[in-house]
């Protein structure tokens, strides 16, 4: 005999575990039951940020998210990152700020994230029931069906958040966007996204693995630049990493996905132009001319970096027709004095140093991915409600979603502000 429910939310993740909450407290005399198919709760949160939870961000705006900029303006409308300061100090999790901008739990652990959201919702009446995966859902009339491994349910609104695909071994697997199909909802193309990147095994990274320093990355698709970042990159002996990084590894990812040709490139020093560093090269030159070029290029970035970039030069960049390498001094290039160089030679340093060809041939996959790009279209859900626009008394919330925010706790904030939204509207709409 199925079990009565008021309101089903399928998935207990963060926006799962912020829905009940928000239900619950907007109409304390409804049954509500958490269904997740995991042994345990909330493995995503714990491993999120490095074990200390990113919750979100000092500064959120819809431009932070790739996304109907129209529909997410109205999402944070209903509950923004201010919003979720004050939530988390009411659930006795006082947040911090670091000097990117991220928000953190003052107790630096992930585990005090996660705690308050199950205390909260148990406080509140809300059932929780792990190992409760769906495996069949459907509308009956004014009621949804739902069958879990377990047992079955009658529940008059049911919210989905089972997440999307990104780091599957803590139960995102991407279930729910085939229920959301059988339902009758539509799904975009899915792929990971901020995902760190493999370089061409030929590459220089090897040597450099564990540096970091500031990069803008370009991508371009089919000879167009359709995106330009700044942050921090992190080289590795796969490739490379970092907040830049994973942060551009979507336009890569989808447009090599979608057959297109795609190409990143990386300028050491952002915000200057080719001409811009070539002139700086030049100067240099004539103002210190027994300085080593190495030595030069170490003060302002990592000797390691200096010097490989010294060396790629030498080994792979060609020089001008009708002229040999030993003539343009490619040899031996990071020990050239600078009084030496010459405008061949520095120009081809100068286009590496400003428009280097990252070699990428793939992604690290889901199991590294921080969230999904892709997922149920925006324009089949209602901003005000979360409420499917097929579906009278479904809501579908955080990752499902056609949206993805930057790394930085924006997606958190994605997850707090669509659970906020569904369960809020989901009690009230009795």
């Amino acid at each position: 005999m199925s079990q009565p429910i008021d309101i089903a939310i399928i998935g207990a993740g963060g926006a799962g575990l912020a829905a009940g909450i928000f239900a619950a407290q907007t109409r304390p005399d409804l049954s509500i039951a958490l269904l997740d198919g995991a042994r345990a709760i909330g493995a995503k949160i714990l491993v999120s940020g490095g074990g200390r939870c990113n919750v979100t961000n000092v500064r959120v705006s819809p431009s932070d998210f790739n996304g109907t900029h129209r529909f997410v303006e109205r999402v944070l409308q209903r509950f923004d990152e201010r919003a979720t300061t004050r939530w988390f100090d009411s659930l006795g999790v006082p947040l911090k700020e670091e000097p990117t901008g991220k928000l953190f739990p003052v107790t630096n652990s992930a585990r005090t994230v996660l705690q308050a959201l199950l205390d909260r919702n148990t406080t509140l009446g809300v059932r929780l029931l792990p190992q409760h995966r769906v495996k069949d859902l459907r509308p009956d009339e004014q009621n949804f069906d739902i069958t879990t491994e377990r047992e079955t349910f009658t529940a008059r609104r049911v919210i989905l958040a089972t997440g999307g695909q990104s780091l599957p071994k803590t139960g995102s697997d991407g279930h729910g966007w085939t229920i959301a199909r059988q339902l009758g909802h539509t799904v975009t193309p899915t792929f990971p996204a901020l995902v760190p990147l493999v370089l061409n095994d030929q590459f220089f990274h090897h040597t450099l693995s564990g540096i970091s320093h500031e990069g803008t990355i370009m991508t371009r698709v089919d000879g167009k630049l359709v995106d330009r970042r700044t942050g921090s990159l992190l080289w590795t002996h796969f490739g490379i990493s970092g907040p830049v990084t994973l942060d551009a590894s979507r336009f890569w990812i989808i447009a090599h996905g979608q057959g297109q040709e795609a190409a990143l490139f990386l300028n050491f020093f952002p915000g200057q132009s080719f001409e811009d560093v070539d002139r700086w090269l030049s100067k240099a030159g004539t103002a210190s001319g027994r300085q080593t070029l190495a030595g030069l290029l170490s003060e302002r970035l990592p000797v390691r970096v200096a010097k490989i970039l010294c060396s790629y030069v030498e080994n792979t960049w060609p020089p001008p027709p009708g002229k040999d390498r030993h003539d343009e001094n490619f040899t031996d290039l990071g020990t050239t004095p600078l009084g030496e160089l010459r405008r061949a030679t520095r120009r081809a340093l100068t286009q590496a140093l400003t428009n280097l060809p990252l070699p990428v041939i793939g992604s690290r996959g889901w199991n590294f991915a921080e969230v999904t790009t892709g997922g149920i279209p925006l324009k089949e859900v209602n901003p005000y409600s979360m409420a499917s626009r097929q579906i009278p008394g479904l809501y579908l919330i955080g990752e499902m979603l056609d949206c993805d925010g930057r790394i930085g706790g924006f997606n958190f904030q994605w997850a707090w502000s669509t659970g906020c939204i569904a369960g809020t509207h989901a009690a009230e709409s009795f």
